[in-house]
């Protein structure tokens, strides 16, 4: 491996013209490609084998009004204080409003409030229903337009009027400015570490054309392989850290190899064949975690895992032959100033030990201390995520001061707070000999629970096999009594396929998301075990240990543990909820533990596998596990702690957003990096290596001999080079710790 990249290496720093040339030309035909592609699909969401998706698809065969992909938006409108909605100045009001809204492109229709029985009991409210032709996602800037302001000329002499539905335009989109502050103090951070305004613009240029090779590639493919606008946020959000990352760490060690008074194109290749080598790993343990996404048997995010990890692949190809290339156009230039005016002699001599060795000294004499309290601390954040709630976000959870929640909570006011997220019953009838005796059986129950607002007569489709009946709960959405409340009623499926023949489905968005929580939930410990799993076995061939990849597991279900700890804690508990801005603490978003656990993972093992092969580089060339574990901060800890700002600077420019849900991904992802990397890397791995000593490298003779050699650490490339100051491979016998 390290030989055959060292190669690479060279060749790409030779032939830089060529490579860059190519690169470029790839990024252009993806783009042109991309811009050619028929406009992605829609974002489709389903969930084979769950309840709720297969009442859609019955009502998709046989009952297709019910089950209508027109955009909607629920226009509620409240008579001032002491009036009535049904007042002569109410009406006529409302009428003004329902033509309004009747006049907007691409209606289909609108429910006037006093004939679709849509007036609250104390006649302050009503809301009107527009019905669209087109998905929200093809409702034109002009139909949005048209529907805000009917809105806003209705908010006249008292009246309030608020609108809800996925035809709202979002007041608030992920993206822009949290994406300018995190890629502009990856900047400054790269500057302070590398001290050359070039060598810190390779990463990013790197990053930039690997993204952008990635994210064009998904638009070029979208409506090939169906990919929605929405698969390249998780590809745009991976595929930019890991990119970053892995130029870093090859830029880091081709200075370093400078350092030693290597020719640059030596310096280059032996960069790519070691550092190089490790990059590989580390984009394969990515792509592992990400494309592990697919055993939780939904189809979004399974694409999702894929487009992302596909670009972490891109990523890892543009870091082995366009950061030499780049390398080689950038001469001295790459070197601080400092470092140009300094000969070989010179940089080796010694020189102030950096902060990384004396960290590294400290745990090495203090290794229980470090270890007890960093496992403590951790275990203790850990605590709040023993509560962890799922869910998914609504308009209940959006800003206090938008449109949505306004209208979701004057509904939840005047109508009660299960309006907001009816169930939808569907009743197969095609086994019953009395089809409407069947179906008003099935209401007669759920209304026998008890627990229902209200229950509405069964609607039919033409065929008279399939009835609809709407199911009003007492309590909102995201309320665990709403839940249980979906559970009693599929009780009830079989007493009722027993008593009439007919099946009863539970479906509508509050039972997807129910149902979506619960998926994601069961799969958790599957992907867990999938992804960890194989990862070990990827580390056990980096390291040749079984103990320092069980430690680097272990170490990361801790650090997302504590970090699952610190959202439960922020966004379900409410801590701190004025100081990150939190508008309403309620459950966690269902796709957080999965999306945190494939990107962290990623993110988590890249610093353990460029930390720790330095030092298992060391190792092998002779050093003491002592001195191995100082070499590997002395030359890896400060570019790791550079890697791990700028991605804690990424995600936490996202908790600036007014979205709970957006600053909920930033804060999650920001602060599991600081505690993995920090915590977890800096702190945790170097006192039980200090612990273990040779033991750390321990591998079964049996198992040795079974493993291939994939040689990360670079010594067949040290002997084929002929190096004779790289010592002999390690033959001591164990050491205490701490010395």
């Amino acid at each position: 491996m390290a030989t055959f990249l060292y190669r690479l290496g060279r060749r790409a720093f030779r032939r830089r013209g060529l490579v860059a040339l190519l690169w470029v030309a790839v990024l252009v035909g993806a783009g042109v490609a991309a811009s050619a592609a028929p406009a992605p699909p829609e974002d489709s969401f389903s969930m084979p084998g769950t309840e709720s998706q297969k009442a859609f698809d019955l009502l998709d065969e046989r009952f297709p009004a019910a089950s209508a992909e027109g955009a909607t938006a629920r226009v509620v409108i409240r008579a001032p204080e002491g009036e009535k909605i049904s007042d002569p100045a109410g009406k006529a009001k409302v009428e003004e409003l329902v033509a309004a809204l009747g006049d907007g492109p691409q209606v289909a229709s609108v429910a006037d409030p006093f004939e679709a029985d849509a007036v609250s009991e104390d006649g302050t409210t009503a809301y009107a229903s527009v019905t669209y032709k087109v998905n929200s996602m093809e409702l034109t800037d002009q139909a949005r337009e048209s529907l805000t302001e009917a809105t806003d000329d209705a908010r006249s002499d008292g009246f309030t009027v608020e609108t809800g539905g996925d035809a709202v335009m979002a007041e608030q989109e992920m993206g822009g400015t949290a994406e300018l502050i995190g890629i502009g103090v990856a900047a400054i951070v790269l500057l302070l570490t590398f001290g050359s305004l070039v060598a810190a613009g390779m990463p990013l240029l790197s990053a930039i054309i690997g993204v952008g090779i990635g994210i064009s590639g998904i638009g070029a493919l979208g409506s090939t392989l169906e990919l929605s606008a929405t698969t390249s946020t998780l590809a745009m959000m991976i595929g930019l850290a890991v990119a970053i990352d892995y130029a870093l760490f090859i830029v880091s060690r081709y200075r370093a190899e400078i350092a030693e008074g290597r020719s640059p194109e030596d310096a280059a290749g032996r960069a790519v064949g070691t550092a190089g080598s490790a990059v590989v790993f580390a984009g394969l343990t990515v792509i592992v975690a990400l494309a592990g996404l697919a055993v939780v048997n939904i189809p979004i995010l399974t694409k999702m895992g894929l487009a992302a990890a596909a670009t972490v692949g891109i990523a890892v190809l543009i870091a082995l032959t366009l950061t030499p290339a780049l390398l080689a156009f950038a001469g001295k230039k790459a070197l601080s100033r400092k470092d140009r005016k300094v000969s070989a002699a010179e940089r080796k001599a010694p020189a102030k030990p950096k902060l990384g060795t004396r960290w590294a000294g400290f745990v090495l004499r203090r290794p229980v201390t470090v270890l007890l309290t960093a496992v403590i601390g951790l275990g203790v954040v850990a605590v709040p995520a023993t509560s962890l709630e799922l869910g998914l976000p609504d308009e209940g959870s959006a800003a206090p001061d938008s449109t949505q929640r306004k209208a979701y909570d004057m509904l939840s006011e005047s109508f009660g707070a299960g309006f907001n997220g009816p169930l939808m019953v569907t009743v197969d009838t095609r086994g019953a000999d009395d089809a409407k005796a069947a179906a008003d059986a099935v209401g007669k129950e759920i209304t026998g629970l008890g627990e229902a607002a209200a229950v509405t007569p069964a609607n039919f489709n033409k065929a008279g096999d399939t009835a609809v009946l709407t199911v009003v709960p007492k309590t909102g959405p995201s309320d665990a009594a709403t839940e249980s409340l979906v559970k009693d009623i599929r009780s009830l499926s079989g007493d009722i396929e027993a008593e009439t023949g007919a099946t009863m489905l539970v479906t509508g968005m509050t039972a997807m998301t129910i149902d979506f929580s619960q998926t994601l939930d069961d799969a958790l410990i599957p992907y867990l075990a999938l992804v960890v799993g194989l990862a070990f076995l990827l580390l056990m061939l980096v390291f040749r240990s079984i103990l320092v990849p069980l430690k680097a597991a272990l170490g990361f279900l801790l650090s997302v543990a504590a970090a699952l700890g610190a959202v439960v804690a922020v966004f379900q508990w409410g801590w701190l909820a004025d100081v990150f801005g939190v508008d309403q603490p309620g459950p966690i978003m269902s796709m957080m533990p999965i999306f945190m656990i494939g990107v962290v993972f990623g993110l988590a093992m890249d610093y353990e596998v460029f930390l720790v092969t330095r030092m298992r580089e060391a190792y092998v060339h002779g050093s003491s596990s002592a001195e191995s574990i100082t070499t590997g901060f002395t030359h890896g800890g400060r570019v790791v702690a550079a890697a791990a700002i700028i991605m804690i600077s990424v995600f936490s420019g996202f908790i600036m957003e007014n979205d709970d849900m957006i600053k909920m991904m930033g804060f999650g992802l920001a602060i599991a990096v600081l505690f993995d990397a920090f915590v977890v890397r800096m702190a945790i791995v170097p006192a039980v290596l200090a612990l273990l000593g040779t033991k750390a490298w321990w591998l079964p003779k049996w198992l040795d001999r079974v493993l291939p050699n994939v040689d990360v650490e670079g010594e067949k490339l040290h002997k084929e080079l002929g190096d004779t100051n790289a010592p002999a491979p390690h033959t001591r016998e164990p050491e205490t710790a701490g010395v």
